[in-house]
């Protein structure tokens, strides 16, 4: 049978199981990346794992989350995973060298390849024909040791792009936001999109990165563009070609659903608040007051990204950024930084008021630049979760760089194709753009690692131990949450609390701080507890926090109408049960303070049984819950966790996957 792009990456990585979409299967890994706010943890669990050097052919440790050093927290992460990096064969890219998902593409992606990063936005790397897979840091920690990557097969979606985009007002953010508007945030979930048609081959890499990043905003567990022309120009500006592998879809091949859209009917969308499925046409929210523009960061912020609003500032006979707002910008990578400096475009926007941002993730995730109370925030970003932004009643929609450059001009969300002829851009330098890997650290050779110190600081500790399953489990409902939480409410976002993400038991303390600010207090009183959610429990990061606070806090089980698919997984992989309420009315049942239980769970997970019985022992009334744990998770969470579950097979680590 012919095979479409995904499926044959797919057979290719096969260790493990069939490829029948929902089925468990394990898959060789050839990278895996981490950035600093999931890396301590991953890195920690590694070091458990006992596996002297990483088995994956390329790891890398990039720096460009925790960044802001109030104290010394984030210094003494660096410190210790510069060390860890270095000792276990770890490349390592410095502060300021650029965010992980931008040097990626640029340095290490390959055609053909998959890796698996602890950012949920590691997806962005499909846009070099990649399966590019974000999940938990002991997911990622265990590809390193040498293990499979387990997962459920996926369905392939097509994303069939006719015509093209009428560049430069309608943009490739344009295209994932339409996705957005049609799918919603639950309808990517378990589903890797394969880009095909015309207007797939018209986009840059840069722009199939935009899509690529914020696929995972669908839930979905990657995109895929196949490698092309585009593609092998790029690696070649890279200084990589060999890197460059021919790989298309098969005629006569086949996907599981079609998704089409004609790019020339596309317009400007605009995500508004709270959530990045609320898309509506920009004509809808244009003359909306703003207090700020952000643009760059995690996604959006390649050369023609910042060069667009650059160039609408010089176009405008010297007018500036409005007065009544601030703005920022945010370059990818140095590369990016670089380019934009030998070009002018550097100058267009200073000159213009915009605030030049150092190369990281910054305010994306809340490190600074925190919106005005009581303000809206127009931001070319990838998420606009209630809090994220770091003002916790804030209110941010999200836009490509079309609409935030014509919208800083006058201080209010403005319809681009309103302004006219587009200004001429300035050109990158194309024919030698930076490319110097001086600031990632090559590891040690392993005959030096063992002499390496890994300095550890007062604020590092280690994760939360895994405890096996007891007979039954019973315990109080410490809270009660709606529809698409997300992992941000759990961990929250910020340069206080992610400064505490090597410190389980300080950040267990920021729980639902917004959410519920009562729930850690019941916790400590009560001392086990469960969790009760609707549809996307767990939407967003990858941030395996959202489920080591809980295990801190002494959650036993979360029992939801649904789960996002990394968070779920995150929550079986440290032992906390995953449960999914076979009738969505019972979720109405449930009560802060009622005590339920699960009386025969770990028979019913050893018998392979579907449901999981509850009883609500106020009145012994019982319903049950589902789950879609594979053979092999039921045994995890029998063992209490992924981690306890290998040491006690002592299985071999390191051998090939």
């Amino acid at each position: 049978m012919p095979e479409n792009l995904s499926r044959q990456i797919l057979r290719e990585h096969l260790v493990e199981g069939e490829l029948t979409a929902g089925s468990p299967i394990a898959l060789r890994i050839d990278q895996t990346l981490l950035q600093d706010a999931t890396g301590t943890m991953a890195c920690m669990q590694y070091e458990q794992l006992g596996v002297s050097r990483v088995q994956v052919d390329r790891a890398v440790q990039y720096i460009d989350h925790n960044v802001i050093q109030l104290d010394f927290k984030n210094p003494d992460d660096h410190r210790m995973l510069q060390a860890l990096a270095r000792k276990h064969g770890i490349d390592y890219s410095r502060p300021g060298n650029g965010i992980c998902h931008y040097v990626h593409i640029e340095r290490y992606a390959k055609p053909g390849g998959i890796l698996v990063g602890a950012d949920s936005h590691t997806t962005t790397s499909g846009a070099l024909g990649m399966i590019a897979i974000g999940a938990g840091g002991l997911d990622v920690a265990v590809a390193m040791g040498g293990y499979p990557y387990e997962i459920a097969c996926p369905e392939i979606v097509e994303v069939h792009l006719e015509n093209t985009l009428a560049r430069p007002w309608v943009q490739g953010k344009d295209i994932i936001l339409e996705l957005l508007r049609r799918l919603t945030v639950r309808g990517g979930k378990n589903k890797i999109f394969e880009f095909t048609g015309p207007g797939t081959h018209d986009l840059s890499v840069p722009e199939r990165g935009t899509i690529a990043n914020m696929i995972a905003e669908l839930g979905a567990t990657s995109a895929v563009f196949p490698p092309d022309q585009e593609t092998r120009d790029w690696l070649e500006r890279q200084q990589r070609p060999d890197d460059f592998v021919a790989m298309e879809p098969e005629d006569g091949c086949s996907y599981d659903q079609r998704v089409e859209i004609d790019l020339a009917k596309l317009g400007p969308l605009v995500a508004k608040p709270h959530n990045p499925d609320n898309v509506v046409p920009v004509e809808e929210v244009a003359g909306t007051e703003l207090g700020q523009v952000c643009m760059g960061s995690s996604v959006n912020s390649g050369y023609a990204d910042l060069a667009l609003p650059g160039a609408v500032l010089a176009d405008r006979g010297g007018q500036i950024v409005s007065p009544s707002i601030a703005a920022t910008a945010t370059p990818g990578s140095r590369q990016i930084l670089t380019a934009i400096a030998e070009s002018g475009v550097y100058r267009q926007l200073v000159e213009g008021g915009v605030r030049m941002l150092e190369p990281v993730c910054g305010p994306c995730v809340g490190m600074g630049q925190a919106p005005p109370s009581d303000s809206n925030s127009l931001r070319t970003f990838n998420r606009n979760f209630p809090g994220r932004s770091g003002t916790p009643e804030d209110s941010v929609y999200l836009c490509s760089p079309a609409v935030a450059a014509v919208s800083l001009l006058r201080g209010r969300i403005e319809d681009p194709r309103e302004y006219g002829d587009a200004p001429e851009l300035l050109a990158p330098p194309e024919l030698k753009p930076y490319v110097d890997d001086v600031h990632i650290f090559a590891p040690a050779d392993e005959s030096e690692a063992d002499q390496v110190e890994v300095p550890r600081g007062p604020n590092i500790k280690t994760p939360p131990e895994h405890v096996p399953l007891e007979d039954s489990v019973e315990a109080r409902i410490a809270t009660v949450q709606p529809d698409n939480i997300s992992t941000g409410d759990l961990a929250p976002d910020g340069v206080v609390v992610m400064s505490y993400r090597s410190n389980i038991p300080a950040i267990a303390e920021f729980t639902f701080q917004h959410r519920d600010p009562e729930f850690r207090k019941r916790m400590k009183e009560w001392g086990t507890g469960f969790i009760v959610g609707g549809h996307n429990y767990g939407q967003g990061s990858s941030r395996e926090h959202a489920a080591l606070a809980p295990l801190q806090l002494g959650v036993r089980a979360v029992l939801a109408k649904s789960f996002a698919r990394i968070h779920r997984r995150n929550l079986v992989a440290q032992g906390i049960l995953a449960l999914t309420f076979e009738e969505e009315s019972d979720y109405d049942r449930a009560e802060v303070g009622q005590t339920w239980s699960l009386p025969s769970v770990k028979r019913e997970l050893e018998d392979g049984s579907d449901t999981i019985t509850v009883r609500i022992d106020a009145t012994g009334d019982e319903f049950t819950v589902t789950h879609d744990f594979a053979p092999k998770e039921r045994e995890i969470l029998v063992e209490g966790g992924l981690l306890h579950y290998l040491q006690e097979r002592g299985e071999q680590v390191g051998a090939p996957a």
